[in-house]
């Protein structure tokens, strides 16, 4: 999500970037913690953020001054929590906003506020509760991932009809939305299957680490570092 490719109006630029930056920084914080506790997920981030950037950088037309893209944060969220899944999509927004001119400063804050923290931590809550009720773990990726998608979206269109009202906010909110569900719903849907390759490649691979960062149960971690061999 980019609101309106470079401007955001007063106050409401101000209000996310304050929201934003108080979980960034709880971000940064959870990061560090988890880099000193396993030195070993470093190469992990690095995939990660990878997966961000090159997804939300797929964007097609949507509203006005606005597009649609997959987003990425969803899988980071389920891998890494969503706290450090806030941090590597305000890196790779403010990368995007100076060097790629896709999004911008005024709307750094929005963006990371639907696209970095409202969609990693409705798709980790989902991944969470997925795990509780024994949902196979492709049905549990699926789900995190796409609901985090379309989570986004939802913010995205509460922020535009906050910022640019018509008659009423209900009716930017329903505006925005409906033209917003015509890309992004089929997007989410991608963007779910996508991952659960990804996912799955990455507990085939680093299905021990996974079990020791409790992402997955100790015993799919190993089973899976066996057929790697």
């Amino acid at each position: 999500m980019h609101i309106m490719e470079g401007f955001l109006p007063h106050p409401w630029w101000e209000i996310w970037f304050a929201v934003s930056i108080v979980v960034v920084i709880l971000g940064v914080y959870k990061l560090k913690k988890l880099t000193e506790r396993f030195p070993e997920a470093k190469p992990l981030l690095a995939v990660m953020g990878a997966f961000v950037f090159v997804l939300s950088a797929l964007k097609l037309p949507s509203v006005t001054g606005s597009c649609s893209h997959p987003t990425g944060s969803g899988l980071a969220a389920v891998v890494l929590g969503p706290a450090i899944a806030s941090v590597l999509s305000a890196i790779v927004l403010l990368f995007q906003a100076l060097l790629l001119a896709h999004g911008g400063l005024t709307t750094l804050g929005a963006n990371i506020f639907s696209m970095g923290i409202v969609g990693p931590f409705v798709g980790y809550g989902l991944w969470v509760a997925s795990k509780k009720v024994r949902l196979p773990t492709s049905v549990g990726v699926f789900l995190a991932v796409a609901l985090a998608d379309l989570s986004t979206y939802v913010t995205t269109s509460v922020q535009l009809a906050l910022a640019f009202p018509s008659t009423s906010f209900m009716d930017s909110f329903i505006t925005f939305g409906s033209i917003f569900a015509v890309t992004q719903i089929p997007l989410a849907i991608g963007e779910g299957i996508l991952a659960i390759f990804l996912f799955d490649f990455l507990v085939k691979y680093k299905g021990k680490l996974l079990s020791a960062m409790n992402v997955i149960g100790l015993r799919v971690g190993l089973q899976s570092q066996e057929d790697a061999k």
